[in-house]
Order: structure tokens, then C-alpha cells, then sequence
């Protein structure tokens, strides 16, 4: 089983730079969207249908903000949308889609970026995403977890951790929080099979950062430690550009 996590930055603006083509190649059996920036009426499902896909889709209730989707090609036994809890349900990210005893989520949390009350935001959604998914593994056992999580990890996994040390997204408790998810039962996949330095999943539009690889991996799938011995392989597709972001892959085995 192929599943690929994908902040789009805009589903219009991925269709209109390819999205289908490069779906249409590289055929994942799911395909967990973020950032799609849109609702549902405004997204043409039907070219996703005609390969084959069932579409589910979780928005923001502001236009042109935030947002998640699963797009996959097994239809799901059930779909979840949200966590239950209004003020992140009503910026659409955290969508869960069911499959047998199999649950796949595609989550977008929140940035920083934009100064101290969002970065207060984003803590908090930190804390409770932690409580809702914890509680989520006592019914569900096998869980993966796809989506921009806009941390950096590690220093391996930022082009420059000396100078971004005071930024969102690689600040310590930031960090520290990843640290003790991780510490709490789950797996990042890609460092699961992979230890090498300057693999990213997030380049700046500006200063030609893409093409000097000056990035951030910031996009995750990750799983529950119970999943492990259904871990074949995962990857990174940096050369895929309808965003700003890139795909990241985890390939499962069946049983």
C-alpha cells in the first residue's frame, strides 16, 4: 500500500500546475492533502474520480484558508471529520478516513508564523492534538498520521538550525513536543529508514531556496509503534513542484 502526504498550498493552483498528471503516474492508493484552500464545491472532484479516486474533503469555514482532504482509491468503511473540537474543526485540520481495522488521518497543524497569539495557538492545538490521538489508539490500533506538522524535528532536518533556532517551527518546545510524541508511541517513517542529512519537505518562494536546497522537513507520516512490522519503506519526491511543499511516500506492506 502506497500513502503519500502532500501540503498542496492550494488545490486550484496544484490542478492548474499538474496535480492529475502526477497523480495519474504515480497511482498511490491514498493521497492525504493539506492546505487545500478551498471548499468542496470548488474543487473538481470528477477528475479525480475518473482515476479511479473517492474524495472527502474537510474545510475551513474562512475561504481560502487551511483545509485537508483524503483522496484514495479504496473507499474508507467510515470518515471522520474533525476532532470535535470547534476551534480547530472550524479551520479544517483533521480529517480521519477508516479502512477495516486501518485508520489513515491527513492533519494540518497550525503555524507560528504570523506572531505570538498563533504561536500560543499552535501549542495549545500541540497539546490536545497529543491528548486526541492517544485516546484515538485505544480504539484504533493501527494509526497513520499524514500531514504538515510545520516542526523541525532535529537539526538534520533544517538547512540552517543555528540561525533558525528563534523561528517558528524549530523553536525548542516545538521540538521538545515532537520529542515526547514520538517518545509516546510513534514513528516518523522517513528517519525510520533514513539517517542521511538534506532531505526536505518545504522550501521559502524566496531567495532561489528550492533549487540551493535550503529547507525544512516539516511534513510527516507517521505511525503508531504498532504498525511497525508493516513498515517497508518511505521516501521523499523533491523534484514534484505544484507547491511550495513536496510529497513525502510510506509504503506499507498488506499484512
Amino acid at each position: 500500500m502506497k500513502i503519500i502526504t502532500y501540503n498542496v498550498n492550494g488545490i486550484r493552483s496544484a490542478l492548474n500546475k499538474g496535480l492529475i498528471d502526477w497523480l495519474s503516474a504515480e497511482r498511490p492508493d491514498i493521497l492525504c492533502l493539506q492546505e487545500t484552500k478551498a471548499q468542496p464545491d470548488q474543487v473538481p472532484t470528477e477528475e479525480f474520480e475518473s482515476l479511479g479516486y473517492h474524495c472527502y474533503f474537510f474545510s475551513a469555514k474562512k475561504k481560502g484558508y487551511s483545509g485537508v482532504a483524503i483522496i484514495t482509491r479504496i473507499k474508507p468503511d467510515h470518515v471522520e471529520y474533525g476532532m470535535g473540537i470547534s476551534r480547530y474543526d472550524d479551520e479544517g485540520r483533521f480529517l480521519r478516513a477508516d479502512f477495516g481495522d486501518l485508520s489513515v488521518i491527513s492533519v494540518y497543524h497550525p503555524s507560528g508564523t504570523s506572531g505570538e497569539e498563533r504561536q500560543a495557538f499552535k501549542m495549545e492545538w500541540l497539546e490536545d492534538f497529543h491528548r486526541y490521538v492517544l485516546d484515538l489508539n485505544k480504539s484504533r490500533h493501527k494509526l497513520v498520521l499524514c500531514g504538515d506538522y510545520n516542526i523541525c524535528h532535529e537539526a538534520i532536518d533544517i538547512h540552517d538550525p543555528v540561525r533558525n533556532a528563534t523561528n517558528s517551527g524549530f523553536l525548542p518546545e516545538e521540538r521538545e513536543w515532537m520529542t515526547r510524541f514520538l517518545d509516546s508511541g510513534y514513528i516518523d517513517t522517513f528517519r525510520y529508514f533514513h539517517s542521511e542529512p538534506g532531505n526536505y519537505t518545504w522550501w521559502s518562494f524566496r531567495f532561489n531556496a528550492r533549487a540551493n536546497n535550503k529547507g525544512w522537513r516539516i511534513d510527516y507520516c507517521m505511525v503508531n509503534r504498532e504498525m511497525a512490522p508493516l513498515l517497508k519503506d518511505a521516501s521523499i519526491l523533491p523534484d514534484i513542484k505544484h507547491s511550495d511543499h513536496c510529497p513525502a511516500v510510506l509504503l506499507l506492506n498488506e499484512k
